[in-house]
């Protein structure tokens, strides 16, 4: 493989693109600090891929420090193409898991995630999702004794506003707008944290930071599986997550966002 381009670098890895020697672009993810987190991306990827339901790039390679991707060249986003991603990522959530987790270690970023098995989502998201980031980022002073407490009241009503109990959904973990891939063929799934969860987490996540045609992606997907009573109240409770990441990764910026929405979830 001969590296063609540097394409900059993000968290603990460089990024770039390269040639195979059959000629094939790939897309090359580096880092011997964090060749974990890069067989942890490889795992989830062919996991998302199995049921057929979702495109994500085939993993070449997952060893010695570095991921090779098959390359996807980007194309504009279109309605037309969330339609059928709604429709796509609701087949890839009733592929469902055989636990509320995951059988290879989980990362976020560079940050490790527990992906044992919970007997129930709302266990498994309250003490491997949102409490060990929120204590981290109390541990690395972006978050207060009060912050915290606040939090962990927002996750003793997990059980109590999860609303119906519902099998584990085969997620992609991490599925904000940066995460989508629009191509010529559709949306491509890529850099995922993918486990059984909670089938309502990856469209919180969508909403977080506004992801292109959301409202079609949305609607595309209810067609296809509708969700329960209550999904859109519940989007905070889903965002405690990812908001919790985001204070350990960037510090005091998010702090408000993640109060906000334990605040939101008290009130529910």
């Amino acid at each position: 493989m001969r590296i063609t381009r540097n394409l900059g670098g993000g968290h603990a890895w460089t990024l770039h693109e390269g040639v195979l020697d059959d000629g094939r672009r790939v897309f090359v993810k580096r880092s011997a600090a964090a060749s974990a987190v890069l067989e942890s991306e490889a795992a989830g990827l062919r996991w998302l891929a199995e049921p057929g339901a979702v495109a994500v790039p085939e993993v070449i390679a997952a060893d010695g420090g570095a991921l090779v991707l098959e390359w996807i060249d980007a194309a504009p986003a279109t309605a037309v193409a969330a339609e059928r991603f709604g429709r796509s990522l609701a087949a890839l959530h009733a592929a469902g898991a055989a636990d509320f987790g995951a059988p290879w270690p989980g990362y976020i970023a560079e940050l490790a995630m527990g992906n044992e098995p919970a007997p129930d989502w709302p266990s498994f998201y309250v003490s491997r999702r949102v409490l060990p980031f929120v204590r981290l980022a109390r541990d690395r002073g972006a978050l207060s004794a009060a912050d915290v407490e606040l939090v962990e009241e927002a996750c003793d009503r997990v059980t109590e506003i999860a609303g119906p109990a519902e099998p584990p959904s085969r997620i992609h973990g991490d599925l904000w707008s940066g995460n989508l891939l629009w191509s010529a063929d559709g949306v491509v799934l890529v850099d995922p944290a993918a486990h059984g969860g909670h089938r309502e987490t990856d469209l919180a996540m969508l909403a977080l930071f506004g992801a292109p045609h959301l409202n079609t992606i949305l609607a595309a997907y209810r067609e296809a599986a509708p969700l329960a009573d209550g999904w859109r109240e519940r989007v905070p409770l889903h965002q405690l997550h990812p908001l919790a990441v985001h204070v350990c990764l960037f510090g005091e910026a998010y702090r408000g966002s993640l109060l906000t929405a334990a605040g939101d979830v008290l009130a529910l």
